[in-house]
């Protein structure tokens, strides 16, 4: 890296900073709560398909506002919108530490989505102060911060559980609101270049596209994607119920299976990636993630001790650490020229869904079919997937830097090649290929 590009980078480092810190603790909330949920909704009668629900009604929120959001940031401003979010997510925790109702807990879950929704506000705000050649290695800070709350969270969720039912969402609560005062004093309005309006009418005919022509290849890999993240989600929304209907783990253990989760997903985005897809490409690496992601589905239920299940379960973070960030990393590299955003955006749109769907499918299934049917389900979606991808050639991509890869669960490849540009290629951002 140059020394412009390494003072550019620092700049933006400077300016981000207070996001990341931002990212981290709401993030951290997040998990603190995530693990807990299904214990304490199964305690106040619901069964596994309203569980199911529950888990989902966050991505339905989350799916309702994130556009209002956005549109609201355009012409209020970055800032406004992003404590208002880091506000709704201490109210949000605040009801699940009094909560004593299902319906509660789905008015929990219902405000946490709204305010979960300025995801992509975040994401908006990177763009505008990072400039291209750093932005992805900006989104992979934010990213970074995002993940180590994810692993911290549930640890101090079962920590603090001992104390009281209601100590975890309290403990998220007070993190929240000190996060909106921090904000408040700390995070800066960006300049903006926006063009919103026009890439929203593109975006809702670039979704059609994606239905109408499913076997093109940047539509397949949107495809890919959204089976993954519907298989995982469903996976996700019932280990605890698994977990505590065959091992008799409660709130006091729960978390450290979601910690052990973390940290090998973390350690596999850090160390590993990068240097898997450089070694064999993304389409090998995308296949090699779905084969782990299913793995860990079709073997877990197998487990007779909940250390077997453990060992069998980190397969699918190993999985989504390279099934995912790879999936994004093709789209970016085939997307038409000059709308890098928006083909992001349709992956955002169909990954949402499928934050939706999988939960509630997953909850019924769990319920009417048992607990193992889940896990094998889902691992047979992912199969399915793994099969789609063989359609897939390794060297249909062209081998260059992306001005920024992120997906709508905060996934970022930041560029996962680092192989030079092929003469004649086109600028980062810019193929021929059209979505």
């Amino acid at each position: 890296m140059s020394g412009p590009q390494q003072s550019a980078a620092r700049l933006a480092l400077g300016r981000l900073w207070v996001l990341m810190v931002t990212a981290f603790v709401d993030m951290l909330g997040f998990a603190l709560i995530l693990p807990l949920l299904p214990l304490y909704a199964t305690r106040y009668g619901a069964p596994p398909v309203v569980v199911g629900l529950l888990m989902a009604a966050f991505a339905f929120a989350q799916l309702l506002t994130a556009p209002l959001w956005g549109r609201l940031s355009d012409r209020a401003g970055r800032r406004p919108v992003i404590i208002g979010g880091q506000c709704l997510a201490a109210i949000a925790f605040a009801i699940f530490a009094v909560a004593d109702s299902v319906w509660l807990l789905l008015l929990c879950r219902l405000v946490q989505g709204a305010g979960g929704g300025t995801v992509s506000v975040n994401q908006a705000y990177v763009g505008d102060v990072a400039g291209p050649q750093d932005r992805a290695r900006a989104l992979g800070w934010i990213t970074a911060c995002s993940s180590l709350g994810v692993m911290i969270g549930p640890a101090i969720a079962s920590f603090s559980f001992r104390f009281s039912e209601s100590a975890p969402g309290m403990i998220a609560a007070a993190l929240s609101a000190l996060n909106v005062l921090f904000a408040w004093r700390w995070l800066p309005e960006p300049l903006r270049h926006r063009h919103a309006g026009q890439r929203r009418r593109r975006l809702r005919q670039a979704v059609a596209a994606v239905a109408r022509h499913p076997f093109e290849p940047p539509h397949l890999l949107v495809w890919i994607y959204a089976t993954g993240m519907m298989a995982f989600m469903a996976m996700n929304a019932v280990m605890a119920l698994f977990l505590a209907l065959r091992f008799g783990i409660d709130e006091r253990s729960i978390g450290w299976f979601y910690v052990a989760v973390g940290s090998v997903s973390v350690v596999m985005r850090a160390l590993i990636l990068g240097s898997l897809v450089r070694r064999f490409g993304e389409v090998r690496v995308l296949r090699a993630g779905g084969l782990l992601l299913a793995a860990g589905m079709v073997l877990a239920p197998f487990a007779a001790t909940p250390a077997a299940f453990l060992l069998a379960i980190v397969l699918v973070p190993a999985g989504t650490a390279l099934l995912f960030p790879s999936t994004t990393s093709l789209v970016s590299r085939l997307a038409p020229s000059g709308e890098l955003g928006q083909t992001l955006g349709v992956q955002q749109a169909f990954g949402g869904t499928s934050r939706l769907l999988g939960p509630i499918w997953a909850g019924a299934v769990f319920q009417h079919a048992g607990p193992q049917a889940t896990f094998w389900l889902a691992g047979g979606v992912v199969l399915a997937a793994v099969l789609a991808a063989l359609r897939l050639h390794p060297g249909e991509a062209p081998r260059r830097e992306v001005e920024v890869v992120v997906d709508d669960a905060g996934d970022v490849s930041p560029p996962l090649s680092s192989a030079p540009a092929a003469a004649g290629s086109r600028p980062p951002g810019q193929t021929s290929s059209p979505l």
